[in-house]
């Protein structure tokens, strides 16, 4: 919350599966997209909160599984449990808004009359969610049912039936919505409040995000048919809601250019990424970025086999510069480069990739920067992390790299060759 220091430009809200996350998507193509998007353009000034149905832990398996960046603000189960930045810190306000008349012990009680419903795994059941899967054809009798006894009980639930087959009980004020306004009242009490919001989903839990006044929304081409259902009996003539013609990611890139919110040409889609590494205006965030995405390209013989590539990064490096790995050893920079003449290609035709986390750029001059990032690479199955903290310097119009350093990020493997 205190990362900016005024309002955000745009903050956007996703749900996971199916929307941030394709699963079908087996390059994770869309993903990497919007990863290099927001790294790149959006991170410095902007706020990416991630809404799930998933409880902390299959969030975190989530992340083990799939290249995902870090968020400013995690929603985890259906909006029951909101937290902040990389160490998950929970809002002590918000978990005692929902313990307002809801009694976990009697909700158990009560869903244990019901043989319709099968629980879930246990780390779905959190403080303020009870979570049950239940075929379709009993959904509505069910749900009219238990909202009834339990208000009989002098509960104020909150039932969501999604994914045609999982039923969430929530605490009354809970939900993927309700945890978004609270947030929102949070940025405007503070005088943060976005500029801009986009909300992003797929299925029926999502819809609440729908619903806050003001906010841009798009349902990404692959949402299921009780979000469409949803928007058709609700929402059908509202300008600022976008059914995208693209999968997952690619469709909320696709919104973030619909409706003018900002950048939507991630480097990733860039043809020529040699000609866009130090591009005049660039900010240093993208100048990173471009750095390690021209490196998995060359590595994956994505790109031309050219002596002028290696020279224009060089042309981009101080001749007195120098890079220090993870190992401990440094080399100079210009002399590092020629290493990308050995490696050309090693990586063709594998899953390979390199992505940049926590992108964050402090001018300590008029013309310098201190760059500091978490880099990824996925060779396979293995995937290891550098923390990497580099200086450039802004000559006329083009970035000059100085100094890089990187160092093993904890517990993470070692690789042999990093750039």
């Amino acid at each position: 919350m205190d990362r900016l220091m005024s309002s955000a430009r745009l903050m956007i809200v996703s749900d996971l599966d199916h929307t941030m996350v394709d699963h079908h998507d087996t390059e994770n193509s869309s993903l990497l997209r919007f990863n290099a998007l927001w790294e790149s353009a959006y991170r410095h000034d902007s706020l990416l909160v991630f809404s799930t149905g998933r409880s902390p832990t299959l969030y975190k398996q989530l992340r083990k599984e799939k290249p995902m960046i870090t968020p400013d603000i995690t929603i985890t189960s259906v909006g029951t449990e909101i937290t902040y930045g990389k160490s998950m810190v929970p809002d002590d306000g918000w978990v005692q808004f929902l313990n307002k008349k809801w009694d976990k012990n009697i909700v158990l009680e009560e869903t244990s009359k019901f043989p319709e419903l099968t629980p879930q795994a246990e780390t779905e059941q959190r403080a303020h969610k009870v979570s049950f899967y239940v075929k379709k054809e009993n959904a509505k009798q069910v749900t009219e049912a238990l909202s009834k006894v339990l208000e009989q009980r002098g509960l104020d639930v909150k039932i969501i039936y999604s994914g045609g087959v999982d039923l969430d009980i929530l605490a009354k004020g809970a939900g993927k919505g309700q945890a978004l306004a609270y947030l929102l009242e949070k940025f405007e009490k503070e005088g943060k409040l976005p500029a801009n919001t986009l909300v992003c989903g797929d299925s029926g839990n999502d819809a609440e995000l729908f619903s806050i006044p003001g906010v841009y929304g798009v349902m990404v081409n692959n949402a299921q048919e009780e979000l469409l259902q949803w928007h058709a009996e609700n929402a059908k003539n509202n300008p600022k809601i976008l059914h995208a013609s693209e999968r997952c990611a690619s469709g909320i890139i696709e919104a973030i250019g619909h409706f003018k919110l900002g950048p939507n040409l991630s480097p990733r889609d860039v043809s020529d990424i040699a000609q866009e590494h130090n591009v005049e205006n660039a900010l240093p965030s993208q100048e990173i970025v471009n750095f390690c995405l021209l490196s998995e390209k060359w590595r994956r013989a994505e790109i031309e086999n050219s002596e002028l590539i290696i020279a224009s990064l060089k042309a981009a490096t101080h001749p007195t510069g120098v890079i220090i790995l993870p190992s401990g050893v440094d080399h100079n920079i210009r002399e590092y480069i020629n290493i990308l003449r050995n490696v050309y290609g090693d990586k063709q035709g594998k899953q390979f990739r390199i992505w940049v986390d926590n992108v964050s750029a402090t001018q300590i001059s008029p013309d310098t920067w201190i760059v500091k990032c978490d880099k990824w690479e996925l060779d396979g199955e293995d995937r290891h992390a550098c923390v990497v903290t580099s200086v450039l310097r802004k000559d006329s119009e083009w970035f000059t790299l100085i100094h890089v350093h990187q160092t093993w990020m904890e517990q993470s493997g070692q690789i042999k060759w990093t750039m």
